[in-house]
């Protein structure tokens, strides 16, 4: 009964493996394949990759997409571990019945929707446009302005803070470190399975948004890799075999980050947890 329940787990284990990788391996295949072959869903690679790739450089500016969408991520998320780590340290190790109602609020703008949001934040960067055109309208300053950091990484980072061992501060005041001392050089190296999780889900989000990019960015020379496969999509007669490598070659960036640091994300995760 045991060997046949074993049996029957590893079986659904695997069903849902194969489930959940298909759409990569199918997107794989059809940027081998000619435009006509991924309509008929054929499921054998082709010899149309190098064709492919040649199209796709002819036909639109992808590497100065894949710069955009780098200096548009890194930035993000530099800003976002500097700023929401300092904001959860500071809310977690130094608290206070006003810094608790301060906390609550900021938990509570999570229930906003960011489509709420988007035409107060467009009139405001138009506004700036007028005062500083380098954070203005159609900049990649107005993408990263406003996603650097989240009420979900301060509250992670809150949460992450109640496991961080107080004793360390104490014995860092002794030894006679300041308060940014403390945070730099006690806190943060403590912290990088914490800082390792928080850099992956930021990179990732930052790398996929859409939406607000669409809006703040004007130009072709400013646009992002979703903009990119988005604009290759709605052509008259899109070539789906062109449009499967975009997508492939976007999604190289964030499988590198995500598997350099696979096990300091695991183990981030689950120290905010408990």
């Amino acid at each position: 009964m045991l060997k046949v329940k074993r049996i029957s787990m590893y079986l659904f284990l695997a069903v849902a493996a194969f489930v959940s990788i298909f759409p990569f391996l199918w997107i794989i295949v059809s940027a081998t394949n000619p435009s006509v072959d991924v309509t008929r869903g054929r499921l054998l690679p082709g010899a149309y990759f190098m064709a492919n790739l040649g199209n796709l450089l002819e036909s639109v500016d992808i590497l100065n997409a894949l710069k955009n969408s780098l200096i548009v991520s890194v930035s993000t998320t530099l800003l976002a571990l500097l700023i929401a780590s300092l904001a959860g340290y500071g809310f977690e190790i130094y608290r206070s019945k006003v810094k608790d109602i301060v906390f609550n609020i900021l938990l509570l703008s999570m229930m906003i929707p960011f489509a709420a949001m988007m035409v107060p934040l467009y009139r405001m960067f138009g506004q700036i446009t007028n005062l500083v055109p380098l954070i203005g309208i159609d900049t990649l300053a107005a993408v990263v302005l406003p996603t650097m950091t989240t009420a979900f990484l301060i509250f992670f980072f809150r949460q992450s803070t109640k496991m961080f061992p107080k004793e360390l501060l104490e014995a860092g005041r002794i030894d006679g470190l300041s308060e940014l001392g403390l945070f730099f050089r006690v806190y943060v190296p403590t912290m990088k399975t914490t800082y390792a999780a928080a850099a992956i889900i930021t990179f990732m989000s930052s790398w996929n948004n859409y939406m607000w990019p669409l809006i703040v960015l004007q130009t072709p020379e400013k646009q992002t890799v979703p903009l990119l496969i988005s604009t290759l999509g709605s052509s008259y007669a899109p070539d789906y075999g062109l449009i499967m490598l975009a997508i492939v070659i976007s999604t190289v960036p964030t499988a590198l980050v995500f598997f350099v640091m696979q096990k300091h994300f695991v183990a981030g995760m689950i120290g905010s947890v408990k």
